[in-house]
């Protein structure tokens, strides 16, 4: 909940004569009320905007949510999905996540689905088994359900490991921990679909990533790009993640 209307819009202005390299791509992801704004200001720069989240169900008395059709109306046409917060505060569940996928990516969405483990389940070494049981429920079996849009020349789906552990608490995993967790996403791709679809398959790390470290975690080969959060939230520190991301390409 930062950034209203008027703030995404001045954030957004700083980016106008900032320039991406092939490869690199950036999206800025603000609350429903700004997403108009940030969808205007966003057309003379060259980032796109995304929603944080978006019902199943296309319309219908669901008070508080965005449906696909609502989000395309405005140009908005990818989505976070099962975020850890949404996990840990708004009830969000393994299935409620399906949902959201399944349906998002039928209507031509790009999803951002985010799996991660809390710090008792990783303290108690239960990482593999939670990010398995979470990409589990979302990816069933080849050419079922939101699986049958993996193959695709464009890959709509984009992963994001998030530990719960290391998201605003100041902790951040090691380049070698994210890298052993992003080894296992990629290996249950892999052996579930093929590696085709694992190697379109984008996986970004999210979890307290801040200009200082996000060169060392893009150096690990797993990790396609970053997730972020609180150092996402002012222009010289957005650009300098943007910065990194350019140097990682180049």
């Amino acid at each position: 909940m930062n950034h209203g209307p008027a703030e995404a819009e001045r954030f957004l202005k700083c980016f106008q004569s900032y320039s991406l390299v092939p490869g690199l791509e950036a999206c800025v992801i603000p609350p429903a009320v700004s997403i108009s704004a940030a969808v205007t200001a966003a057309k003379s720069t060259p980032l796109t905007v995304a929603a944080q989240n978006a019902h199943w169900e296309k319309q219908g008395a669901f008070t508080g949510e965005l449906s696909g059709p609502l989000l395309k109306e405005v140009g908005v046409e990818t989505s976070l999905v099962g975020h850890s917060e949404r996990r840990q505060y708004f009830g969000e569940t393994d299935e409620s996540a399906r949902r959201r996928t399944e349906s998002l990516l039928d209507q031509g969405f790009r999803v951002i689905l985010c799996v991660g483990e809390t710090r008792a389940e990783r303290e108690s070494g239960k990482t593999t088994e939670v990010l398995l049981r979470q990409l589990g429920a979302v990816f069933k079996a080849p050419g079922e359900g939101a699986a049958t849009h993996l193959g695709a020349p464009t890959n709509p789906l984009i992963i994001a490991y998030e530990p719960v552990w290391a998201i605003g608490t100041g902790l951040t995993a090691t380049p070698a921990q994210a890298e052993e967790a992003h080894q296992i996403i990629r290996k249950f791709l892999w052996e579930r679909f093929g590696m085709e679809a694992s190697g379109r398959t984008r996986v970004l790390y999210g979890g307290s990533v801040t200009p200082e470290n996000i060169a060392s975690l893009l150096a690990c080969p797993n990790i396609d790009g970053a997730l972020v959060g609180g150092a996402s939230l002012k222009p010289e520190s957005f650009q300098a993640l943007l910065d990194a991301g350019k140097k990682a390409l180049i």
